[in-house]
């Protein structure tokens, strides 16, 4: 992000007119390779293209907050990477992290990872480090650390079913796999922050804490994400929930979350009234068949209809329910926020 629309996220967060009403879309892997024309392993494998691409989105919107901004990722396969997952990399489409627990058993030898040495994430902060200087000269800082959430990483070193089925029959077990998580995931956020001191905010993207009922989240959501939104002092506490159900959103203050990312099958309303008045909330048009699949004038459409659903467009940063999809075309892009200046300011 540019300084300048940092500033005016600040202030958004704080409940300040800033002027406008912002578009702010969260692109990464699933879009970007497409979008410029080259193959998910070329963005993964060339700090060039993940470079040139990334500046090619700012400078062709130059009004869009994209989020987090220079992203430095290997899709889902960040965080397994360091607990020694295996790692599978496919040309069109998004990379795979193999489990690494077989039984409930082997989450007491799982190891508690270096964040400075193990798997991909010196490869994440290198990259950043070597092109930190253009990304500088283009107007932008590195303004997050960033994570998948702790229930999320539990489902890739476990299995989804497996690790949903050990939160109801094992659950000292459960806790102690979320527990050596949530300390790795602390230490890799303020480890990114002191290697970018430009770093104060937190993005966290967990979908599975959607699925879980009320006392799961209560158990296991609440005391492990309120330490990751606590890692350090940050100003913005940004998470991604995209998952149908609306537990995540009764409990964001209790998580220490001031900026919220939820699925386009809940109106800005419901989640405003959940949510309280102090969050921002970024939504909601759905992002694969309107974004995506849609005309422009679907997009339109979609935009109006989400205003209608809300009365006070305070704390909003207008956007997909979900981050960018693959296929997301420019003119869908200039008919988002065309219809935000045309319909909410």
């Amino acid at each position: 992000m540019t300084p300048a629309q940092w500033n005016d996220l600040v202030k958004l967060i704080e409940g300040y007119d800033i002027g406008y009403q912002p578009v702010g879309f969260i692109i990464d892997s699933p879009w970007i390779p497409g979008w410029y024309g080259i193959t998910n392993v070329q963005y993964y494998g060339s700090d060039k293209h993940w470079l040139e691409s990334n500046l090619k989105a700012v400078r062709m919107f130059p009004e869009i907050w994209f989020l987090p901004g220079f992203w430095s990722e290997y899709g889902m396969c960040t965080e397994p990477s360091a607990f020694g997952a295996r790692m599978r990399w496919m040309t069109q489409s998004l990379p795979h992290a193999e489990k690494v627990i077989r039984n409930v058993e082997d989450i007491g030898s799982l190891p508690s990872p270096d964040v400075s040495t193990d798997g991909l994430l010196p490869f994440i902060i290198n990259r950043l480090r070597e092109n930190e200087p253009e990304i500088r000269k283009a107007g932008h800082e590195i303004k997050f650390a960033v994570s998948r959430g702790s229930l999320n990483v539990a489902s890739f070193l476990m299995g989804t079913t497996e690790f949903m089925m050990a939160l109801a029959m094992n659950p000292v077990e459960s806790r102690q796999l979320i527990d050596k998580i949530t300390d790795f995931i602390c230490r890799w956020l303020v480890y990114q922050k002191e290697c970018f001191p430009s770093i104060e905010g937190i993005f966290i993207l967990d979908d599975l804490m959607g699925f879980i009922g009320e006392y799961e989240f209560n158990e296991y959501a609440i005391p492990s994400f309120r330490k990751i939104f606590s890692a350090f002092d940050a100003k913005i506490r940004f998470l991604h929930n995209d998952a149908q159900g609306l537990v995540t959103a009764g409990h964001l203050k209790d998580i220490n979350v001031n900026m919220f990312n939820f699925s386009f099958e809940h109106s800005l309303g419901e989640i405003r009234k959940l949510a309280g008045d102090d969050v921002v909330l970024v939504g909601n048009i759905p992002p694969r068949d309107i974004m995506a699949a849609g005309t422009p004038e679907q997009v339109a459409g979609a935009v109006k209809k989400a205003s209608s659903e809300i009365s006070n467009y305070r704390r909003i940063i207008w956007s997909t329910g979900g981050g960018m999809p693959p296929d997301v075309k420019n003119e869908n892009i200039v008919a988002f926020a065309d219809a935000v200046k045309k319909i909410i300011q």
